[in-house]
């Protein structure tokens, strides 16, 4: 069974989901690769300027409608953010951007943590870099290292920014269960931003599925790079993931994303990339659909 021709797909076609009342296509665009060539968050070669652009604009001719920032997504000489800006502005009515406050890179590139008070001025760097009055989704982005401590004065600030009209939607990313639950005593969550993916632990699929049941969407990251991260995805893949691929005549990345997709309606996806093939080939995936035995195969 093939997969259509990728020319003729848009993200339309794999679903839509509700982040509060913002309807989104469950295929969207994640922006952390555009600022520069090779792995993320290193000082290495600026990307190409104008080919970013275009892979932008071509994921809004695609029926992309979720995007995917944060103000700490830059290299050298490029800002996520402000080539969101360059390449979208005026910003159509239906363009969800969502961003993430918390982390923060200073010029040499080197890692800080905000402070409660601090989330404002994160807040305001996003808002300034993108060209926007008000930001449609801000996930609070937990350290790896915290995910068993309490969010409730970081996700009260950001509560009060959304009651201050400068954030309409609230999300978390890297949470856990407990967190989530102190946070939506505080406020409405619409999304759970967590890494995820084929071969992912028992523990995280239960996240998932309670996620669905609340009504929140799971959207997580590096779905397509697994244990490479930052890097991308490596080479190796499992024959499950090969054997699927070829019967589709679909690429391993393609097959992940469908995969993940599959795992529950809720379920957005936000591949990110700088190569405009591979973008017209992520927005495909939403078209592939699995067996449940292939299901099975790829889980096993």
């Amino acid at each position: 069974m093939m997969t259509p021709s990728t020319e003729t797909i848009t993200a339309s076609a794999s679903g839509t989901w509700e982040l509060g009342d913002l309807t989104v296509n469950r295929i969207g665009f994640g922006a952390m690769r555009l600022p520069q060539n090779g792995t993320a968050f290193t000082r290495g070669d600026s990307s190409d300027r104008a080919r970013a652009v275009r892979v932008l604009r071509r994921a809004v001719e695609l029926g992309v409608n979720h995007i995917d920032t944060a103000a700490f997504y830059f290299s050298p000489l490029r800002s996520a953010n402000e080539l969101i800006n360059t390449a979208l502005a005026p910003y159509a009515d239906d363009l969800v951007i969502t961003t993430k406050v918390g982390p923060g890179r200073d010029p040499s590139g080197e890692w800080t943590w905000a402070s409660p008070d601090q989330l404002r001025g994160q807040v305001e760097e996003n808002l300034r870099q993108l060209g926007r009055d008000h930001l449609d989704v801000v996930n609070l982005r937990i350290a790896r290292s915290h995910t068993s401590s309490s969010v409730a004065e970081h996700f009260g600030a950001l509560a009060d920014l959304r009651e201050a009209g400068l954030i309409r939607h609230l999300g978390m990313s890297n949470t856990s269960p407990e967190q989530l639950a102190e946070a939506r005593a505080i406020a409405p969550v619409v999304c759970v931003q967590n890494m995820y993916g084929l071969g992912s632990p028992p523990e995280h699929h239960a996240f998932l599925r309670h996620c669905g049941v609340q009504g929140i969407a799971f959207v997580p990251f590096w779905a397509i790079a697994g244990t490479g991260r930052e890097s991308g995805a490596t080479t190796t893949e499992s024959e499950a993931v090969l054997t699927v691929a070829r019967d589709h005549g679909a690429t391993p990345a393609q097959v992940r994303l469908a995969w993940t997709l599959h795992q529950g309606p809720h379920v957005l996806a936000i591949p990110g990339t700088g190569n405009p093939d591979h973008l017209v080939e992520n927005v495909a995936a939403g078209t592939l659909r699995l067996t449940a035995g292939e299901l099975h195969l790829l889980a096993s």
